[in-house]
């Protein structure tokens, strides 16, 4: 039997690192630093405004853009950041973040077409690309030589943008890295959307969990870039309700309907009562999410510093979940290698940074751990970590 066409393009994702790691840390009882979900819940209040939606009999399918009071809490947050959409016509509530990127693509991206990623890249971006019958083009982040940090090379961006570039898909703050791109980087990225006349799709899902004195700056707040932009983002990072699944897109209405029509055949409609409980969080909880950031740089030192102690060579984490940490200092030259022996050597599981590139070999080194775990789970991973060199 003939194998259908999408089979091929999407077989290189079909088999996850996430799907071994977790597996073998559920074989073996390992500490799962690999996965980038919390292990805590949410605000009281989102989850109780979710039950009483249950309760109320909100339980079947909700409006296609989303439920309104959910587009317009949606709507409202954006202008913390000065920018304004009309909840009607420029917000489209999804199934999570990763639809989103998924339908915004296949709406806006043709067959032939090429795609620019950052990498280190969230794998479902390139599956997506593919999905959608176009070529993706990378442009690697570059470490700073003294500070470590990952970085934008826009001469690189230069580079790769071509007559066949069609749109750029970029995650700030940056999913593995932990990277938080400058306001500089993003407006050299927005000089060249508007010179090459690019749709911009942006990942956001970490807008909230930013360290130090680093900014969240949303791309379609620079000059040029509200009309080409897709601003994309969720509930799950910033309420600790990753399971919910429901995301969002801001964008210009011609935008968001090219991307609806994509979405409804997708999933059609996400889970409703979780709607008007994101819709009370992003009104009513946004001092939880506060502490929580506090909380997550507190548990970021922590993990950073153990991480030091048994060995590792540490890079910055500005913001998300992540940390990213250099092998080599052990004694280890290929992080992947490293990560598929530490669940039975030692009990903990961790993700390679090379398996979220297109050139692998210029990221061998760097593996990716999670600090968004109780205290306790991150202490015991350290314990079990330092037995690399005891």
């Amino acid at each position: 039997m003939r194998v259908p066409a999408l089979v091929p393009r999407l077989r290189p994702f079909t088999s996850t690192i996430f799907a071994e790691m977790t597996a073998l840390a559920q074989r073996t009882g390992a500490v799962n630093l690999g996965q980038g979900f919390p292990d805590t819940d949410g605000p009281a209040g989102m989850l109780a405004a979710a039950k009483d939606a249950i309760d109320g009999g909100l339980n079947q399918y909700p409006p296609g853009p989303g439920m309104p009071v959910l587009r317009q809490a949606v709507a409202e947050h954006r202008t913390r950041y000065g920018t304004q959409y009309d909840p009607d016509t420029e917000v489209l509530v999804t199934v999570g973040a990763t639809e989103a990127i998924a339908a915004a693509l296949l709406a806006l991206v043709e067959p032939g077409d090429e795609v620019v990623l950052f990498e280190p890249y969230y794998d479902s971006y390139a599956a997506s690309v593919a999905m959608a019958g176009a070529a993706r083009r990378t442009v690697s982040l570059v470490e700073d030589p003294v500070s470590g940090r990952f970085g934008l090379d826009v001469e690189a961006l230069r580079a790769a943008i071509g007559p066949k570039t069609r749109a750029l898909l970029i995650n700030t703050p940056h999913n593995p890295t932990g990277t938080v791109l400058t306001r500089a980087e993003l407006e050299a990225v927005a000089a060249l959307c508007v010179e090459h006349d690019l749709v911009a799709i942006t990942d956001e899902v970490y807008e909230h969990l930013v360290f130090d004195a680093n900014e969240h700056v949303p791309l379609a707040t620079l000059p040029g870039m509200a009309e080409r932009t897709v601003t994309i983002s969720s509930a799950g990072k910033t309420f600790n309700c990753t399971g919910w699944k429901i995301g969002w897109v801001c964008a210009t209405p011609e935008l968001v309907s090219a991307i609806k029509a994509a979405k409804q055949f997708i999933t059609f409609v996400g889970g409703a009562p979780f709607q008007p409980a994101v819709a009370y969080a992003l009104r009513n909880e946004l001092a939880w999410v506060e502490d929580l950031r506090t909380s997550l740089a507190t548990k970021r030192s922590r993990l950073s510093e153990g991480l030091a102690e048994a060995g590792f060579a540490v890079r910055p984490s500005e913001g998300t979940y992540f940390i990213t940490a250099d092998v080599r200092p052990l004694g280890f030259t290929d992080g992947a290698e490293l990560c598929r022996a530490l669940p039975e050597r030692i009990g903990v599981a961790a993700v390679p940074v090379q398996v979220f590139t297109d050139h692998p070999d210029q990221w061998r080194h760097l593996v990716r751990f999670a600090f968004c775990k109780k205290d306790e789970v991150l202490d015991d991973a350290l314990r079990r970590l330092h037995k690399l060199t005891g």
